[in-house]
């Protein structure tokens, strides 16, 4: 394997020198996205928040500060994206705003519906099934709660396919396949939306109707 395909693998579970490297790298590269991501909820209402996928741990800080009276517990598959989230949010850890744990997504150690609002952000790609996974979400959720989920690739960007030769086990879903899985899992609301320039992708899904979300309008392709 190339030391570029090598780099690039860690993509899914960082892992080494190489992984330590990927997951700096994360915060800042996927920054605009996410911030386009978070910018399609409600600017208040989630108490319990969950952060699965949570990488180098960029996004619990952003959640934290967007919803200042909420905690977030975060979840990773890898030690390393487990370190380096922990050092990035020492000050949510101090103030018992934030808990940041390794887990799979596909058995997720938490009970039935604590959480408020569940965020993935550039991390469905690899989460088995994904039908299977996006019902532990949906277990783990309040009715009424939200799950975001945030793809730099909204599956209909041809050149995003390079990747998928280049990162083992990668699958790029677009926002059908995606609102399908969810349907699946027994998401009652599903709203996607694309920045169509950019080929990002958002999506929606509620467990059952949301107030939080009563008095918002899909903003559809921007």
């Amino acid at each position: 394997m190339g030391i570029l395909k090598a780099f690039f693998n860690n993509t899914r579970k960082p892992k080494g020198l190489l992984g330590r490297c990927m997951v700096g790298s994360m915060n800042h590269a996927h920054a605009a996205l996410a911030d386009w991501g978070l910018s399609h909820l409600p600017e208040t209402g989630p108490v319990e928040i969950a952060e699965l996928g949570c990488g180098g741990g960029r996004n619990i800080r952003a959640l934290l500060r967007k919803y200042p009276a909420a905690t977030v517990t975060a979840l990773d598959y890898s030690e390393i994206s487990v370190e380096k989230a922990k050092s990035v949010n020492r000050k949510g850890l101090q103030a018992s705003r934030c808990r940041i744990i390794q887990g799979d997504v596909s058995c997720l150690p938490f009970e039935d519906g604590v959480f408020d609002l569940v965020t993935a952000f550039e991390t469905v790609y690899f989460w088995p099934g994904p039908t299977e996974s996006f019902r532990e979400v949906y277990r783990t959720l309040r009715p009424g709660g939200i799950f975001l989920i945030v793809n730099e690739s909204d599956g209909e960007d041809p050149h995003a396919s390079k990747w998928l030769s280049v990162i083992d086990g990668m699958r790029i879903f677009d926002g059908d396949q995606l609102a399908r899985f969810l349907t699946e899992a027994g998401f009652s609301e599903i709203i996607v939306n694309r920045n169509a320039k950019k080929h990002w992708l958002c999506v929606l899904a509620m467990r059952e109707n949301s107030s939080l979300l009563e008095n918002e309008e899909p903003s559809g392709i921007s």
